[in-house]
């Protein structure tokens, strides 16, 4: 726990020093008047928290200052890193748990380059790594550099890809590879995806077909979506944009480790009622960690 604990924290450095010292300013005063929640609420939203969440937190805050009469600026920052955690915990990451199977299918959805091909070489290490069999299938076969990109990980993990040429049928590869998946007994199967996000129409049916594909073999897929940390807000739209098409069912959060607003895990837990289940903290095959509300809250709170 303390090595993912620092890990959490270390990934949250620039989002820490962004808004750290301007709340640990925002406490500094004799009294907490209206002025202090009008600038937490400024702050919060300066992060990319959302205007829907930064609401929330400082309303919640605002009572339990009133409520409990906390006097004490520690004891009010406390108030905010409960609602803080109340934020995280509404989409229950604990909902979520990744199920081997015969194989089970985890199917990867995102945009392009928010980090997806990376993330998925991450998880399928993790899951290597916790001794299970799994597979890899380059269903983005829209982007060569995406298949090669999973055929250099495959290599290097030493964990088996099935793959076809650029511009072949992805339907035609998923197939394949639960064919393969079945005879190797893989417990899972990763599938990447195209995110062509300008062709949302044809990107959406592409994925609902995959989905079909999988869901005939008598086997209901998990969904994931990757999202760039980077992309702040607008990462929200482009999640609604998936949730549309496909039923995700959890969000790996990439590039934590190089935004300066990493409160948009706050913005995207209040809007979507997704849980947050990994987050990316660099560019090696160990860099996902599993994401923890309170130690989230705690990294990036602390001095």
């Amino acid at each position: 726990m303390f090595n993912i604990f620092k890990k959490t924290k270390d990934s949250l450095e620039r989002t820490r020093e962004t808004w750290l010292g301007k709340i640990n300013n925002i406490f500094d005063r004799p009294e907490f008047d209206d002025s202090l929640w009008d600038d937490l609420e400024e702050v919060l939203i300066a992060a990319d928290v959302g205007v829907s969440a930064s609401l929330k937190i400082v309303e919640g805050t605002k009572y339990r200052v009133k409520e409990e009469n906390l006097k004490e600026a520690s004891a009010v920052q406390q108030a905010l890193s409960n609602e803080m955690v109340k934020i995280l915990k509404s989409s229950s990451e604990e909902s979520f748990a990744l199920s081997a199977g015969n194989p089970a299918v985890i199917l990867v959805v995102g945009v392009n380059g928010t980090g997806k091909t990376t993330s998925i070489a991450k998880l399928a290490y993790r899951l290597k790594q916790d001794g299970k069999h799994v597979m890899i299938a380059a269903g983005d076969t829209f982007r060569a550099a995406a298949i090669d990109q999973l055929k250099y990980w495959g290599e290097r993990l030493e964990i088996e890809v099935i793959a076809s040429q650029p511009g072949g049928d992805p339907g035609a590869v998923v197939f394949d590879a639960l064919e393969a998946a079945k005879k190797r007994k893989a417990e899972f199967l990763i599938v990447d995806t195209a995110g062509r996000i300008q062709t949302k129409s044809n990107l959406m049916e592409e994925l609902k077909k995959i989905r079909r594909i999988i869901e005939r073999s008598e086997i209901k897929p998990q969904v994931l979506l990757v999202l760039d940390a980077n992309t702040g807000q607008n990462g929200l739209s482009q999640a609604k944009y998936f949730t549309e098409a496909v039923d995700v069912d959890a969000v790996i959060l990439a590039k934590l480790d190089s935004t300066s607003k990493g409160g948009v895990v706050l913005g995207i837990a209040d809007e979507l009622k997704i849980p947050i289940v990994f987050f990316g903290t660099g560019q090696e095959p160990e860099d996902l960690s599993p994401f923890n509300a309170e130690d989230f809250v705690q990294a990036l709170l602390e001095k």
